[in-house]
């Protein structure tokens, strides 16, 4: 199929409509794939209630609200924006925007690859629309969604730049990151990056100019406009200190040497104290790396095969700045695991969307040695790709009764403990994230500050059973879910 389309494509008078096929198809794919997951979703996950939150207390109190909720709103005020414009409901907009940015990605990436492996761009089509990485979050409200936008955004700019040149051509690509920073600050890794890509030009006679063209913005404009807002910029906000955590040497080294030591104190054998330094910094490393491959999802199995090693020799010519931007991001995450000693995969799923070129590269010289094992691996990801948007599980309808029965029944002026902040979200009263775990709230010196807690467990377990007889407290209301955890209301 993906050799026929390709033939079609680039030998005959229908070559224009053909290439422009296969981006018609992930844009269209990737809605319908969102619309999918959409349909299928009964909950907000907690990062999406938390936004749903802030726009709507923007949309009753104004703007200003937002940074006293959080300290990059930015996502936020575009949904309160659009909602106050249009008159759409909140999660409307919301859903709007992701899936929009989703399928924006997706097109920008495969055509991306046809710019440069044109022959690989109906696998790139098919890797980008069931990876694991991102496809797994159609259902979700995330900043990612836009950040992915963005980023993609900018290095398609990047290509069409180094391909054709140009002033202005260079300058947007600094807007299309900013536009990403927005979402996420993490996206000016894009600029050290790109940056580091460039420095060589500057070094060769014949590409000064590319160099200069690169660079000409930040050296004229942003430096200047920067150096006027330095004095304004509240270096202490959570977003901006996070940020230079990560990029202070001290700061990382002594988070490092703390988690080096915790972990040699455990050592039994304490001849291997010297190396817990190492032991640390390469499982951690590796730690990343196995995310990154399970993130990729079947598609990274043609690297079973030793030739399709070499299409990292490509993907290095071919795609440098992917390349460049994906070692400055592994780096930032790198430093981030050892500040917080946490990663998730939505923070990493941007590394799979660096090197899905090299994805679809290796799956297209895999499919042409071995047809019938390329054929079984467009099987494979077909079912992936329903797989993404596709939930069996049980539906967490309970989180919504629970709120609704909240809602009813407790004086909005009462102290009430939830476990889940979606459950205060539902009931009509903001996202109440829990600021201390439920644990401490149930002991015995905090217990007495709430009337009411509404906790993810069983009544009929027997831990809750005695902590409610020791509390002299009683079981309000219960919302079962099939095959899943009970939401319990508990008073006084």
């Amino acid at each position: 199929m993906w050799s026929a389309v390709s033939a079609l494509g680039y030998n005959s008078p229908l070559s224009a409509f053909t290439r422009l096929s296969p981006l018609w198809l992930t844009f269209f794919g990737s809605l319908l794939l969102s619309l999918i997951a959409i349909a299928g979703t009964d909950i907000l996950a907690r990062d999406a209630a938390f936004y749903m939150d802030i726009a709507h207390q923007v949309n009753v109190h104004g703007p200003q609200v937002a940074l006293t909720m959080f300290n990059w709103p930015w996502f936020a005020l575009l949904i309160a924006g659009t909602h106050e414009l249009t008159g759409l409901p909140l999660e409307g907009c919301a859903y709007l925007y992701c899936a929009l940015f989703m399928a924006g990605t997706c097109t920008l990436l495969v055509d991306c690859i046809r710019q440069r492996a044109p022959e690989a761009t109906w696998w790139g089509c098919l890797v980008v629309l069931a990876m694991p990485a991102i496809n797994q979050f159609r259902w979700d409200i995330l900043r990612e969604d836009g950040f992915w936008f963005f980023c993609s955004l900018a290095l398609w700019l990047t290509l069409r730049w180094e391909t054709r040149g140009g002033w202005l051509r260079a300058a947007v690509i600094y807007v299309a990151v900013a536009g990403a920073a927005l979402f996420r600050l993490e996206a000016l890794t894009l600029l050290v990056g790109l940056g580091i890509w460039q420095l060589p030009n500057l070094l060769i006679k014949g590409r000064r100019r590319a160099f200069l063209e690169f660079f000409w913005l930040p050296l004229v404009l942003l430096v200047p406009v920067l150096a006027m807002l330095i004095q304004r910029i509240d270096w202490q906000s959570g977003r901006f200190a996070l940020l230079l955590a990560l990029i202070e040497p001290q700061s990382v080294f002594a988070s490092f040497n703390k988690l080096a030591q915790q972990f040699s104190s455990s050592l039994i054998n304490k001849y291997s104290v010297d190396e817990a330094g190492r032991i640390i910094f390469f499982g951690m490393l590796a730690s990343l790396l196995i995310k990154v491959v399970n993130l990729m999802g079947p598609f990274a199995l043609p690297f079973l095969w030793p030739r399709a090693w070499r299409a990292w020799r490509f993907y290095w010519q071919s795609f440098r700045p992917f390349a460049c931007v994906a070692v400055s991001y592994l780096v930032v995450m790198m430093l981030f695991f050892i500040n917080s000693q946490f990663m998730i995969g939505r923070y990493l799923s941007f590394l799979d969307v660096l090197m899905l070129p090299l994805l679809a590269v290796a799956l297209t010289r895999f499919a042409l040695a071995y047809p019938r094992l390329g054929k079984t691996m467009l099987v494979v990801g077909l079912l992936m790709m329903l797989a993404n948007v596709i939930s069996l599980g049980a539906k967490k309808t309970n989180f919504i009764a629970s709120g609704q029965w909240v809602a009813e029944n407790i004086d909005e002026s009462a102290p009430v403990f939830y476990d889940d902040g979606r459950i205060s979200y539902y009931a009509g009263r903001g996202y109440s994230p829990p600021t201390i775990p439920r644990e401490i709230a149930m002991d015995p010196v905090n217990s007495e500050r709430y009337q009411y807690f509404v906790i993810e467990a069983d009544e009929k377990e027997p831990w809750l059973q005695a902590w409610i007889t020791e509390h002299r407290l009683k079981v309000l209301a219960s919302f079962p879910q099939r095959k899943g955890k009970t939401v319990t209301v508990v008073g006084r």
